[in-house]
């Protein structure tokens, strides 16, 4: 099982400890370092900063959402990336939510996410092949547009710039069952937001079809120390935002997700919590034994206890988010 630093994305500024944390990951033998991105920071600049401070580690966007670029843009992004780094780029992709899509891109949640992902990466897969110009009879992404309100002018257009890899590796953040069974199809890889190593009966079915090779990313926050409630304080801060407010009451992949995990009450009460603006409470009412089962958290022989259990089922890289270096070298002398 390789090891990954998840970075996450800025809160109110850039954190001058990522790119430190970054080439520490790069010294301790982690496979790669990955960036995200929501209605701030985005996730390529930061990535390409990092690039550029090391030399080995490989670097990936988890998740760079797809409504905040054309898949072409997006493709523009990683094909000029990979080539500045030499080759070290996985480009992950996300939907994101009607919430973020509507209210901070402006423009629609498709009516059919399964279908935009797949043209969003097909769009994506034909130009970094390059083989031919780029065109897709597509629903949300044709390609050239030739909409009614369009000039008829378009042509097909390949790259410019010849792609360094036309492998380069593409991986989606899925949640739905139907999209992760999609994702096995047509990604390398798919980044699970929360996973439980103790219920591998929830993704079994969805995986049932992922080819050889195929990548399983979970991210995990980490955290060595002596108090395991404690530790998983700021584990429920994050699961009591996503889950009571990104998204709408009625529509909320994560608590939906969280749901499917056996604690459907929980993520009801957290969201109506949430939605009142008792937000304390609503980070309060996360079950630690939710919090306790996606994460590492507690003394250096817990965690290597409970790391066992990760290595077992489809993960193939665990990818840490972590406050500290101590952390970050604990798991790499553990996962040795």
């Amino acid at each position: 099982m390789r090891l990954g630093l998840a970075l996450g994305y800025w809160g109110r500024g850039p954190n001058p400890a990522h790119l430190e944390l970054a080439q520490e990951a790069e010294r301790l033998g982690y496979d790669s370092v990955w960036t995200a991105e929501a209605w701030g920071s985005d996730v390529f600049t930061p990535l390409t900063w990092i690039a550029a401070h090391t030399s080995r580690i490989k670097l990936g966007t988890a998740v760079a959402q797809m409504a905040a670029r054309t898949p072409t843009a997006t493709a523009m992004h990683a094909l000029t990336l990979d080539h500045l780094s030499g080759g070290r780029v996985m480009l992950g992709l996300g939907l994101s939510g009607p919430q973020v899509v509507e209210g901070w891109y402006g423009r629609p949640f498709p009516s059919s996410p399964l279908t935009a992902t797949r043209e969003y990466v097909e769009v994506i897969r034909q130009v970094l092949r390059r083989g031919a110009p780029v065109e897709l009879d597509g629903r949300f992404h044709p390609h050239p547009y030739r909409g009614a309100d369009g000039t008829g002018l378009g042509r097909p257009l390949k790259p410019i710039t010849h792609p360094l890899r036309a492998d380069l590796p593409v991986l989606l953040g899925a949640e739905g069952p139907k999209n992760i069974a999609q994702t096995t199809r047509i990604a390398d890889g798919w980044l699970p937001l929360y996973w439980s190593p103790t219920r591998l009966d929830a993704y079994e079915a969805s995986l049932a079809g992922a080819p050889e090779g195929f990548t399983v990313a979970p991210m995990v926050r980490a955290h060595v120390c002596a108090d395991v409630a404690e530790g998983l304080l700021p584990v429920k801060a994050m699961l009591g935002f996503y889950i009571g407010g990104m998204g709408h009451a009625a529509r909320n992949f994560h608590a939906d997700l969280m749901a499917r995990m056996g604690y459907e009450a929980d993520a009801r009460r957290i969201q109506a919590l949430f939605g009142e603006g008792r937000r304390e409470e609503a980070v309060r009412a996360v079950p630690d034994a939710f919090a306790d089962e996606i994460s590492l958290v507690g003394p250096r022989e817990r965690i290597a206890e409970r790391l066992e259990s990760w290595r077992t089922g489809p993960v193939t890289d665990l990818l840490v988010t972590s406050p500290d270096l101590t952390t970050l070298r604990v798991l790499a002398e553990l996962n040795g």
